[in-house]
């Protein structure tokens, strides 16, 4: 409704707009209308960057354990010259295969530790961890402290048992453990193997070792 000039009359004043107050309805509605373009914009940049992320997730390979390229651990071995010491690199059946292999000469426990990661053929793990002239001190860390829950003869080889299979999947990669003494070598074996594996390379170390 307008009046006799055309000016729309405010149903709540019974009269028509002021200029005064057409300027100030037509500035809250500019105002009302950029706060809405505003917010719709950012709506759709933020749908947009949704887009962008799940687009990458969806891509990108990530890649773990599993993926890395093979080490040759028995090469790495070969350049860690120890005076008096076999290190111990066996070789393996087809399907195992390494994961990292490395040499610590000069560690902060004074301890110096060959190291290898085994994949088994089935893709579960065991670590290797060969301590030279290893003390309890070493084992009790390499065993996280925990008790031995036996021990066990492979191949004539005894060996002692740290088993926590029990605890789930809060042991980790030390769910199964087997510590057997070469010398002046303590060497760990430590992972989520099956027993057929543990008894594959346990076997085999010792037949390093003892030869």
């Amino acid at each position: 409704m307008t009046d006799a000039d055309g000016r729309p009359i405010v149903a709540e004043l019974g009269r028509p707009e002021t200029a005064e107050e057409t300027r100030i309805r037509k500035d809250a509605n500019r105002r009302a209308h950029r706060a809405h373009q505003t917010m719709t914009n950012l709506v759709l940049a933020l749908v947009a960057s949704l887009g962008i992320v799940l687009f990458l997730v969806a891509v990108v390979v990530r890649p773990d354990q599993s993926t890395r390229a093979a080490v040759d651990y028995r090469s790495v071995a070969a350049d860690a010259q120890v005076p008096g010491v076999t290190i111990a690199a066996p070789e393996l059946p087809a399907g195992y295969s390494s994961n990292r292999a490395d040499y610590q000469d000069d560690p902060s426990d004074g301890v110096p530790v060959w190291t290898v990661g085994f994949l088994t053929p089935d893709k579960e793990y065991i670590g290797l961890q060969q301590g030279i002239k290893a003390n309890p001190t070493w084992v009790s860390n390499a065993m996280e402290q925990k008790t031995a829950t036996g021990s066990r003869t492979i191949d004539g080889t005894k060996w002692t048992v740290y088993d926590r299979r029990s605890e789930g999947s809060s042991a980790g990669n030390h769910e199964y453990s087997l510590v057997g003494k070469f010398g002046t070598s303590t060497i760990v074996l430590s992972g989520t193997a099956d027993q057929a594996s543990f008894r594959t390379l346990a076997t085999r170390v010792a037949a390093q070792q003892d030869g």
